[in-house]
C-alpha cells in the first residue's frame, strides 16, 4: 500500500478502516478498543474509549500508508502520554504473547534437530534479549523523557540501526526455519511457524515506523523547544 489517494479521517468508518488494512485490529487492544463497535465512525470509537482521534489516526495512517509522513504540526498536537502508553502495550504484546508463543514452537522444533536445534534455541534466546533490551532502553530512557518534557537525547543512527538489527535477525530466523533444517523434522509445525514470524516481523516494522516517524520527531521537538529554537 504504497500509494494512497486519500488518508484516513475521522468520520470513517472503524470496520471499514479495518476492512482495508485488517493488521490495524492489532492496535486496538493496545488501546482498550474491543470488538462489536458495529457502524460507528472512528471518531465515535474513540470518544467512547477515551482515545484521542488524532493520535489514532495519526498511527493508523503510518500503519497503513507507506509514503505517509506525519507532518510536525500533526505531531506537535498529539498526546505524548497516550502514546507512550500505546508503545509500552505494543512492546507487552510482541514479548508476552507474539514472541512467547513461537519461542513454544522453536522449542517443540529444536527438540527434533539435535545439535542443530542447541543452535537454534540459542539463536532465537539472543534475539529475544536483544528485543528486550531495545525496548527497556525504550521505557527507562526515552519514554520519561518525553513524559517530563525534559528531553536531552541526542538521536543518532544508532536507534535506527538497533532496529534494523532486530529485523535482520529476524529474516536469519526464518531463513534457518525453512533452508537449513532437515526436510522431515515437523514440516508443518515449521510452516505455521513461518506464518507466526512473518507476522510479528511486519507488525514489528510498523512499530519501528511510528517509533522513527513519530515518537523521535516529537522528542526532538522537545528538544528544540528547551534549547530555545
Amino acid at each position: 500500500m504504497s500509494n494512497y489517494s486519500s488518508i484516513f479521517h475521522a468520520d470513517i468508518k472503524l470496520a471499514d478502516m479495518l476492512n482495508i488494512n485488517p493488521q490495524l485490529i492489532l492496535m486496538l487492544p493496545r488501546f482498550n478498543i474491543g470488538l462489536g463497535f458495529g457502524e460507528k465512525r472512528v471518531e465515535e470509537v474513540c470518544q467512547q474509549n477515551n482515545v484521542p482521534v488524532n493520535l489514532f489516526l495519526l498511527l493508523c495512517n503510518v500503519y497503513t500508508f507507506d509514503s505517509y509522513i506525519p507532518s510536525q504540526e500533526e505531531i506537535n498536537q498529539i498526546d505524548g502520554s497516550i502514546l507512550v502508553k500505546y508503545l509500552k502495550e505494543s512492546h507487552t504484546y510482541y514479548l508476552d504473547k507474539r514472541l512467547s508463543h513461537i519461542g513454544k514452537h522453536i522449542e517443540k522444533i529444536a527438540l527434533e534437530c539435535g545439535n542443530i536445534g542447541n543452535i537454534l534455541n540459542s539463536f532465537y534466546s539472543e534475539y529475544v534479549e536483544e528485543v528486550k533490551n531495545h525496548f527497556k532502553f525504550e521505557e527507562e530512557k526515552l519514554f520519561p523523557t518525553l513524559l517530563n518534557k525534559t528531553s536531552s537525547i541526542d538521536f543518532s543512527e544508532d536507534f535506527e540501526e538497533s532496529h534494523s538489527s532486530i529485523e535482520d535477525k529476524l529474516t536469519d530466523l526464518t531463513n534457518i526455519i525453512i533452508k537449513y533444517l532437515p526436510s522431515d523434522i515437523l514440516p508443518n509445525e515449521r510452516i505455521g511457524v513461518w506464518f507466526d514470524i512473518s507476522q510479528v516481523s511486519n507488525d514489528l516494522k510498523k512499530h519501528d515506523i511510528v517509533e522513527e516517524k513519530i515518537l523521535i520527531p516529537f522528542i526532538q521537538q522537545l528538544n528544540s523547544k528547551k534549547n530555545g529554537n
